[in-house]
Parts: C-alpha cells; structure tokens; sequence
C-alpha cells in the first residue's frame, strides 16, 4: 500500500483510507474489528471515525463507532502505528441529541473532543476534523448560495483557536476540515499564519465520478496550499458499483434501507452511472476498480475513503489500490464528464 505525506506534515497516511460510519448501524462491532483487521494486515493505517457515527444519525446510536474503533485499539496495541482521524460536528442534521445541539463554540470543541478520546480509548487523536461550518454555506449537495447579513455563526477564529489550545495540551496531532469551501479554506489558512495556529493539513469533501465539483476551486487550493483532498463517497453512496442500476435494491445495502440517500439516485445520475459501468466494463475493470482508481490517482487527493459493509466488498474497495488507469480510459472518463458534468453536486 503507498503512502502520501498528510499535508505539511511528518504523518504519512495509505493512499486508502478506511471509513467507518457503517458500524454501529449497518455493522456489528464484530463485523467492524474484521474490517479493521482486513485493513491493517493489506497495509492502510489510516482509519476515519467522526463523533455523529454512525450514520444514518441516532440518538440510540451516536459515539457506537468510535466505541467499536476505541476497543479495538485496546485490545491491539501499538497505537502508534496508526493514524486516527476523527470529526467534531456542527450544527443542525437533527442532532438536537447532541450536547443540546452541537456548535463550533470553544466548548463545545472541547467537550467533542474529550468525549471522543474516552470513546476511542487514546490520549491523543492523530487528525481532528471540524466535520462541517456552522455558518451558511454550500455544501452537502446545496446549490444557488444566499448570504446571510448578521448571521448568528461562531467565527472560524474561535474554533481555530480551540483547537489550538487542544494541540497545545497533546489531545490532538493534526486539525483538518470536511464540507468546506474556499472561501472557509483560505480562512483557517489565513487564521494559523497570524496566529501562529495550527494550519490545517487536509480537506474531507465529497469527490466521485457523478460528482468532480471539487476541481472547480477546491483541487487548486489543496496543490498549492498542500492540504489534499481526503476523498469521502468515493463510490457515490455505492451507486458507481452499478449494484442499483435497474431499479434494483439489494437486501441490505445503504440504499436499500434507508431513503434519506437520495443524492446519487437522479435521472442524471443513473444514466451517468450506467455510461461509466458500460466504460469499466469495455476495458477489462471492474465498474468499482475504475470509480476508486480514478479518484485515488488524481493529484490532488491525499488518501481515499472507502467504506464497505461486507468483507467482500472491502477487499474489492482495497485491490483498487493495485489499479493503474491507462491513457485510454482516462481520456475516455473524460469524454463521458464532458457529457455527464456534475450530475450529482
């Protein structure tokens, strides 16, 4: 498995990512130490959690996931071998449940925080994450921008500061941020050269075929300012596997038991989908290799998250690793986004 430098950091993290927001929902904690198992023995040491995972969201469930990965760890050892991430959450997604309402107040970073390190059952987490703003902006599919004059948001500055104080004390490595604009980037950048702060080493946004909004101001930001992309729904919610087409609904999968994830599922995106599983299939690849080869070869992305349910599918999700994609797929993947260009943002 290779290995990526974690922005300007001395972290070196597999250009795979393992995901984990299925545990606790979809996967048995059982099923979630096999995973981590899998993972480790084919070389990621990268592992993604976030305080709200499971998803989809639970009161009943909440904290499960970074509990499976926390007994996990104890019962493994050689923490160091590893790097954690995890994410705290801003507000709204119903997560009323959540410390009354989670904010990117300087406590409520901090009681995230502390409460993930229990949960996780380490003294430090390697890459803290603020999961998405607080303030009005676009992300999560949100299209057509309205400012808000005299919004009521915590300041950038505020939660940068916590998490400054959180370093300082050794209870967090690494800050990074996840659904962010560039607008937001250039502000956390902007915040650690003047004080002295910590400066972000990574961005969490959605990157996939049926949805490469990200080049359109974000890829140029992560090269210069060397805060990569941590690839999440690689797979599109695992529509790119072709596994849907047809109207089909496998029993057990994420689209099959839940409605809320609808994003990957329009007209567009179907059709989209189908071009890009005819095109995998024309050149020898599996429909899963050529979505996850092609997100992990772009320049731009640290490390690719992938997520999986089954052990099957993991193993499938990690051998895309070993995919190297010729000139003549890349450049018919981009006939087809000149056709099909963001269906799914």
């Amino acid at each position: 498995m290779n290995t990526r430098r974690l922005g300007r950091t001395d972290i070196n993290v597999s250009e795979i990512c393992l995901g984990t927001m299925t545990w606790g929902e979809q996967n048995t904690e059982r099923q979630a130490a096999q995973q981590l198992d899998l993972a480790t023995d084919r070389g990621i040491n990268f592992i993604d959690a976030a305080e709200m995972y499971p998803v989809p969201p639970r009161a009943e469930t909440q904290g499960l996931t970074e509990t499976y990965l926390g007994n996990w760890l104890a019962k493994r050892g050689r923490r160091e071998d590893l790097v954690i991430a995890s994410k705290v959450s801003g507000p709204g997604n119903g997560l009323t449940y959540l410390r009354n309402g989670p904010r990117l107040t300087k406590d409520h970073v901090r009681k995230a925080c502390e409460d993930s390190l229990k949960r996780l059952q380490t003294d430090y987490i390697d890459l803290y994450q603020v999961h998405w703003p607080e303030r009005n902006a676009n992300f999560f599919g949100k299209l057509g921008y309205e400012h808000k004059v005299n919004e009521q948001s915590t300041p950038i500055e505020e939660t940068l500061e916590a998490l400054h104080e959180l370093a300082e004390e050794g209870k967090i490595r690494h800050i990074g941020i996840s659904n962010e604009t560039p607008w937001g980037t250039s502000e956390y950048l902007r915040l650690s050269r003047e004080r002295n702060w910590p400066r972000i080493a990574s961005i969490q946004n959605p990157y996939n075929l049926l949805n490469r909004t990200f080049e359109v101001g974000m890829a140029e930001m992560a090269c210069r300012e060397n805060v990569g992309l941590l690839a999440y729904s690689p797979l599109a919610f695992g529509v790119l596997s072709g596994k849907y087409l047809g109207g089909k609904r496998p029993e057990g999968a994420r689209l099959s038991l839940y409605t809320r994830f609808a994003r990957y599922t329009s007209e567009r995106g179907v059709e989209a989908t189908q071009a890009y599983v005819d095109l995998a299939r024309q050149h020898g690849l599996s429909p899963v290799q050529l979505a996850l080869a092609y997100v992990t070869s772009r320049e731009f992305v640290t490390s690719n998250i992938i997520g999986a349910t089954s052990l099957e599918q993991l193993e499938e999700n990690i051998e895309s690793a070993e995919v190297t994609l010729d000139e003549a797929v890349l450049s018919d993947i981009e006939a087809l986004h000149s056709n099909f260009t963001y269906p799914c943002p």
